[in-house]
């Protein structure tokens, strides 16, 4: 039934102003569409990211949305601590941590939280 319609992430944020900042400056993400104060939709490859105005923002423990950013993941990481995101390293089975990349074989990630805490991977396939 939805196997041929796109998902889009939605993530909850408590102040839209600093929201925007990160999403469109650190992050470099166009924004397609202001719904007045209360959210702003990005544009993300073929994808949108809603950023809403919530009470509930970052009180999710886990990974919000990913990004499939391919063999540049090194590159990426290196240019988002440039800018000052801070990396989450995590203690899995089977991932090593190279810097900030957690690695699983050929398989490579890595996790940020934006201002409100939502957990943000980036994935190498």
């Amino acid at each position: 039934m939805l196997g041929d319609s796109e998902a889009i992430a939605t993530i909850a944020v408590k102040d839209l102003t600093v929201a925007r900042k990160f999403y469109q400056e650190v992050l470099g993400l166009e924004i397609a569409r202001a719904t007045g104060s209360e959210a702003l939709t990005f544009k993300t490859g073929r994808s949108e990211l809603i950023v809403y105005r919530s009470q509930y923002a970052g009180s999710n423990k886990a990974t919000a949305v990913n990004w499939r950013v391919g063999p540049e993941i090194e590159a990426i990481v290196d240019a988002l601590a440039a800018k000052g995101v801070a990396f989450e390293h995590y203690d899995m089975p089977g991932l090593t941590l190279k810097g900030d990349v957690h690695v699983f074989g050929e398989f490579k990630t890595a996790w940020f939280k934006d201002p409100d805490g939502n957990i943000i991977s980036l994935m190498s396939f």
